[in-house]
């Protein structure tokens, strides 16, 4: 990649504030920005100049052009304009500088020339609504990882990439394998974020189930079909990353001790994987029971209303045969004729109810 593309007079460049810290209030969209040299970083003013420290070989003040060295620039929802200005310096191909402006991509990995491009989404589970029910929102981090550079670009509330940038800084012997580590540390956050997120849901799901087969009679079938969207939002984000895990762990310009580290964020994200898988899977019978236990319930108070029902036909059918007024109908005459009838309503109620009762009617 050619030096002549590094233009310091650009506004992309500058910022407010001393270098390295996150103003809070600003006209650009680059949260941070340095060089590093063996791991160690080298504040300079604009990224213009840390793109200048690194390529034009002053890494030390002894001019040891073998040092490694490379910058890593970060942004958060850039424009075009910014992302474009930042495509000219790094010779970033224009197809993967469209799809990091226009996010909604599905985790991959792609190379153009020496350059990959990386897409992975960003979980979080949040409370949203009056009802405070936490759904899954995604974000998405895509990153462009070049021989000497680094530029992240995230899009969404989750996924900050300041600690990630924090940890790797404290370990300069890991930071110093170069831009294939920034890649394999912010794989490493993105995955947990899965992890806690898949932890969170089964919490959510043990209590529907509990709720589902308490004695109570509670309604949760809304839950559990919000339940079931979350999960699917989170296989939507989990399952298409392993493709891209597995085959970075074969790329060249990945160290070997970096490829360790990446063969165990993928065996988490396995883990996690089959986990919302088994989410998925549990909650079908769930559902299931519930739905099982709505109908019983339901036959329950058709029993009930039935048997009621039955009950109180007695009366009615008898006195609606008292109540034809012929003019021969000799109970009408008899002096004892009331009350036995109200004998007889009384025997056949009280019948119909313990029969009722001993079958689990009433």
């Amino acid at each position: 990649m050619a030096m002549t593309r590094v233009r310091p007079g650009r506004a992309l460049f500058k910022t407010r504030g001393r270098p390295g810290v996150r103003a809070p209030r600003r006209d650009s969209a680059v949260i941070d920005w340095a060089a590093y040299i063996d791991g160690h970083r080298a504040s300079t003013a604009t990224i213009a100049d840390a793109v200048r420290l690194i390529r034009d070989g002053r890494l030390t003040a002894d001019g040891d052009s073998d040092s490694a060295g490379f910058v890593w620039v970060g942004l958060h929802e850039p424009s075009a304009a910014e992302l474009t200005d930042l495509a000219e310096v790094f010779g970033l191909h224009p197809l993967a500088v469209e799809d990091a402006i226009h996010a909604h991509q599905r985790p991959k990995l792609e190379r153009y020339d020496d350059v990959h491009f990386v897409v992975m989404k960003t979980v979080g589970y949040v409370s949203s609504g009056p009802g405070g029910a936490e759904v899954v929102e995604t974000g998405e981090i895509m990153i462009f990882c070049g021989p000497d550079f680094v530029v992240t670009v995230r899009h969404g509330a989750h996924g900050a990439l300041g600690p990630v940038r924090g940890d790797l800084e404290q370990d300069p012997a890991r930071l110093a394998l170069g831009p294939a580590a920034v890649l394999h540390a912010v794989a490493d956050r993105v995955v947990d974020g899965y992890v806690s997120v898949a932890a969170a849901v089964m919490e959510d799901i043990d209590e529907v189930e509990e709720a589902v087969f308490s004695p109570e009679r509670t309604d949760e079938s809304r839950r559990i079909y919000r339940l079931k969207r979350e999960v699917i939002q989170l296989k939507r984000a989990v399952g298409p990353l392993a493709g891209p895990l597995r085959h970075l762990s074969g790329r060249r310009f990945v160290p070997a001790e970096i490829k360790e580290y990446l063969r165990d964020v993928e065996d988490h994200l396995t883990r996690v994987r089959e986990q919302v898988e088994a989410y998925d899977e549990l909650l079908n019978p769930i559902l299931q029971a519930h739905m099982t236990q709505v109908t019983v319930a339901d036959n329950k108070d058709m029993r009930k209303i039935s048997a009621w029902g039955a009950i109180f036909m007695v009366p009615t059918a008898i006195a609606g045969i008292y109540g034809m007024n012929f003019t021969f109908m000799p109970e009408t005459e008899w002096r004892y004729g009331y009350p036995m009838i109200l004998a007889v309503i009384a025997l056949a109620c009280f019948s119909l109810h313990r029969g009722f009762r001993r079958n689990g009617w009433l």
